[in-house]
């Protein structure tokens, strides 16, 4: 097993790591440079439109569809008007929002479901601006106008178009807008300069988001967590400002020492975090930031695209594919250096009896005297070396009688759920067998649910297949969506896989 640590990188009380989910198949010779890029969730396809200004009919832009992993699924010469936005439904189609208001529906194999009309108002002044979202109801469009006015669709399935209120004093496109799910409704809150306005069916409603610095006149971007629970304001200032959706209060602010609007700013927030955070994205910089003034920045090669996901974010550029996210707790009690948490103390046992080592009653004489041995044995699993010593039998014993052996056992199967790495994910599971076998009324569901899952999830991230699903978004989606999606790719037979030996 690799040195787990070495891409952990400390903001706050937490931990961040980027893990590599692929060396990109596909072959583009200038990466996504002049290229319209979306990357549908969990793991999902990846649209390309090169060169969406061209005009030429002999030079016509290319519409290409991969799969996470880079293998092409589609590609056809664009036919139609000039596209503004690409958008994934929640079902995997490929929604082209053109510059007159018409939306194209494709497959993910390229072929032509449907198409509708945002409606004549938008036809009349054209598409600035658009965004694909996702609510209660469904998948949803807005778009601002050349009128500088907003109209919404909440369900593409269902098309009722929402034109929403005019904003005073907009003499021009707003610097910058997002999509709220509020109270079952869409919203659209959008900055005019330092103004901010929530747009809904009948109001106009400005409002000031509680301590944004005072040095900030305009707000040049603005980003909406996965849940739609929380926002981040950046400001021309440089300060990114977080808080919930609902601006009613302020979690932090943070300043980036760079003024220059990004290109991109996604949340970073994983379910149970430690912390919030926002990933922000310009050219060739990469910058994480929390509650701590401390910042973590990474540089970035090539030109990339940030996919936010329900724990974490995704890194896309033309050669690699990667996963930036914070540390789950268990991951790090276990693994972090010098850690004396139940957990990692339960797997250098496991390591050494493995060696056939008398650390390993050293390490587990630590652990009962902390009273931790169950907790530190839930999240690994052991095979039954070739030779069993006496002083094997008595720590086994000693083991046994501790009352949190079966916490140990949970957490390292938690942590095993979260490691990418399949030789990591053994490693845990092992540890966490081997104390689960010396528990007599240890329900097995836990970690026979986890060997399960991991499974699918390893088989389903294969190159091949394509979709890297993290364990909470495969639990999210539910098994049954997956077998949809596999279904509707083809992919059932490769998604068998092998299986985790343990």
């Amino acid at each position: 097993m690799a040195f787990v640590t070495a891409n952990w990188n400390p903001l706050g009380e937490a931990f961040y790591r980027k893990i590599e989910l692929y060396e990109m198949g596909w072959n583009l010779r200038d990466g996504l440079r002049d290229c319209l890029v979306a990357a549908a969730p969990y793991g999902g396809p990846i649209a390309l439109l090169r060169e969406p200004q061209r005009r030429s009919p002999s030079a016509r832009p290319q519409l290409e569809i991969y799969s996470a992993s880079g293998i092409s699924m589609a590609s056809f010469p664009w036919k139609s008007g000039p596209v503004k936005h690409l958008g994934w439904t929640v079902c995997d189609d490929l929604l082209c929002v053109q510059d007159d208001g018409t939306v194209l529906i494709y497959d993910l194999f390229g072929d032509f479901k449907r198409h509708f009309s945002m409606g004549n108002e938008v036809l009349q002044n054209h598409v600035v601006e658009a965004k694909v979202f996702h609510s209660p109801y469904g998948t949803g469009v807005a778009i601002v106008t050349g009128a500088f006015r907003f109209t919404l669709a909440t369900n593409i399935d269902d098309l009722k178009l929402r034109r929403l209120p005019e904003v005073p004093g907009l003499q021009g496109a707003p610097s910058c807008w997002a999509v709220l799910t509020q109270d079952r409704q869409s919203k659209v809150l959008l900055a005019n300069g330092a103004d901010l306005f929530i747009l809904d069916n009948t109001s106009c409603t400005p409002v000031t988001p509680p301590g944004l610095s005072p040095l900030a006149s305009s707000i040049v971007q603005m980003a909406v967590s996965f849940s739609y629970k929380y926002l981040a304001l950046f400001t021309d200032s440089g300060h990114v400002w977080m808080g919930p959706a609902n601006l009613k209060d302020k979690l932090s602010e943070v300043e980036t020492k760079v003024r220059t609007p990004p290109k991109q700013m996604v949340w970073c927030r994983r379910p149970k975090s430690q912390q919030p955070s926002v990933v922000i994205m310009w050219d060739r910089h990469l910058l994480v930031a929390g509650e701590c003034k401390d910042t973590i920045q990474y540089h970035l090669d090539d030109e990339s695209v940030l996919v936010p996901e329900l724990d974490g974010v995704r890194i896309i550029c033309g050669t690699h594919h990667e996963l930036l996210h914070e540390v789950p707790a268990a991951c790090e009690e276990i693994f972090k250096i010098a850690s004396m948490a139940p957990g990692a103390l339960l797997l250098e046992a496991h390591k050494e009896y493995e060696k056939e080592s008398q650390k390993a009653d050293e390490y587990l004489r630590e652990i009962k005297e902390q009273s931790l041995l169950g907790e530190a044995l839930s999240g690994s699993v052991w095979r039954q070396p070739g030779k069993e010593s006496q002083k094997a039998d008595e720590y086994l014993r000693e083991i046994k009688e501790q009352s949190l052996l079966g916490e140990a056992v949970r957490q390292c199967v938690e942590a095993a759920g979260y490691e990418h790495e399949p030789d990591t994910q053994k490693t845990l599971l092992k540890a966490a067998s081997f104390g689960k076998c010396f528990l007599s009324n240890f329900p097995p569901e836990q970690f026979v649910s986890m060997c399960r899952d991991l499974r699918v999830l390893n088989a389903v991230r294969d190159y091949t297949v394509g979709i890297p699903l993290t364990h909470p978004q495969y639990k999210q989606m539910t098994i049954q969506v997956l077998i949809d999606r596999l279904v509707y790719r083809k992919a059932m037979r490769s998604a068998a896989g092998p299986r985790i030996e343990i």
